[in-house]
């Protein structure tokens, strides 16, 4: 499968309800799917209406709305589930069942014989009641299962020809790039229907191992906004379209609005009480931002050279600091520029060589800098400055 088609199961209001911080009112759900539809992801995936009956209404009220973005719930293999999830008119069923030797010990304590069964059982009485809804069957915890046991449950469902996707789920987060390959790879070769992969990020692989999902033939990848989850999350939303940007970027800008971006994480951020981390793919506060005079100098006459990203795809800008003791003079002379103000290029050097002193000493601010070069500007340099500035500092 061509890394161009792919859809995103947008799973903010099941799995991102997971996170410690995450408590939803109805309200707010509404609020994250429309952000999301605008966004255009094709999925939302909310939490199962067992939850609770609030999120029972929750799930009804969502699929009133008439979004774009097909509405799927998460249910265990249980005949039960399905019949109250799919009394509330959704799109989608995503069913799940442990397959791991400690799920299977510690959870719902069936042999794989018994998972077999019953998800046959499950999947086809769905199939009759509902013919045309969209049906996907995972296993959890795929990573630390057996690959016999694994597969004979996917072949088995497989099988009965009546699941549009099978899911493979990185439980834990301890599978790796190679690892989510091999097994995406060997169930496109072996099996018939669409693959989807859900993977935590306990060890910092999710992004890493969803793209690898792609490349090997999955068909869609499960997300949320700024990654939240259950403990650490899973693959972030942002995360992932900044692996896909710089992959394909004109599939990406066709399929969705980047420039949403980052209005729909201030949304949930705001919602969940935490920031967005400094370093966070394209929202961070620093994501665009360049310090090193030798960066700042390429930066000014061409962004590419140290930005793989374009922040204007974000509806984002760049920014060159030079507030301390590695600025360069170019980036120094396109502040006076900025400001208006007419420098010499000897005087911008000599300032330059100023800046960095002073920085040596203490943590100098861009209203310092500014008024330095207003003072310059108006001809009161300092005296005895050195005009010779180090090569390093371009």
């Amino acid at each position: 499968m061509s890394t161009q088609h792919y859809h995103i199961i947008e799973s903010t209001l099941r799995e991102g309800e997971q996170f410690i911080g995450a408590q939803f009112s109805r309200e707010q759900k509404i609020r994250i799917a429309q952000a999301l539809d605008e966004f255009g992801v094709e999925y939302l995936e909310l939490t199962s209406p067992l939850a609770s009956p609030g999120s029972l209404a929750d799930l009804r009220a969502i699929t009133g709305l008439g979004l774009n973005a097909r509405i799927l719930t998460h249910i265990r293999c249980h005949r039960d589930d399905a019949a109250i999830a799919l009394d509330t008119g959704v799109d989608g069923l995503d069913v799940v069942i442990g397959t791991s030797s400690q799920l299977r010990q510690f959870s719902h304590g069936k042999s794989i014989d018994q998972i077999i069964d019953l998800a046959a059982e499950v999947l086809d009485w769905i199939r009759a009641q509902a013919p045309n809804i969209e049906l996907r069957f995972s296993t959890e915890d795929s990573f630390r299962s057996e690959e016999k046991d694994l597969l004979r449950v996917y072949l088995a469902v497989d099988k009965l020809g009546v699941v549009n996707r099978l899911g493979i789920a990185d439980t834990v987060g301890i599978a790796t790039p190679s690892q989510v390959g091999r097994l995406v790879s060997t169930l496109r070769r072996l099996t018939t229907a669409d693959i989807e992969f859900h993977g935590h990020n306990d060890s910092g692989c999710a992004i890493a191992n969803a793209f690898t999902a792609l490349e090997e033939g999955a068909t869609h990848i499960d997300t949320t906004v700024l990654g939240i989850g259950e403990r650490n999350g899973i693959t972030s939303l942002g995360g992932f379209i900044a692996r896909m940007i710089t992959h394909d970027r004109d599939a990406v800008m066709r399929k969705y609005r980047p420039d949403r971006l980052r209005e729909i994480e201030l949304l949930v951020a705001d919602m969940v009480g935490v920031d967005i981390p400094y370093n966070n793919p394209i929202t961070g506060f620093s994501a665009f931002t360049h310090k090193a005079g030798i960066h700042a100098k390429a930066i000014l006459n061409a962004p590419e050279t140290y930005e793989a990203l374009n922040p204007t795809d974000f509806g984002l800008t760049r920014y060159i600091s030079i507030a301390h003791r590695l600025t360069g003079w170019n980036a120094v002379k396109s502040r006076a520029e900025q400001l208006g103000l007419t420098l010499s290029d000897s005087q911008i050097k000599a300032l330059t060589q100023h800046i960095k002193t002073l920085a040596d000493d203490k943590p100098l601010g861009l209203d310092d800098v500014d008024e330095l070069l207003h003072t310059w500007a108006n001809g009161r340099e300092m005296a005895g400055v050195s005009f010779q500035v180090a090569e390093v500092a371009e």
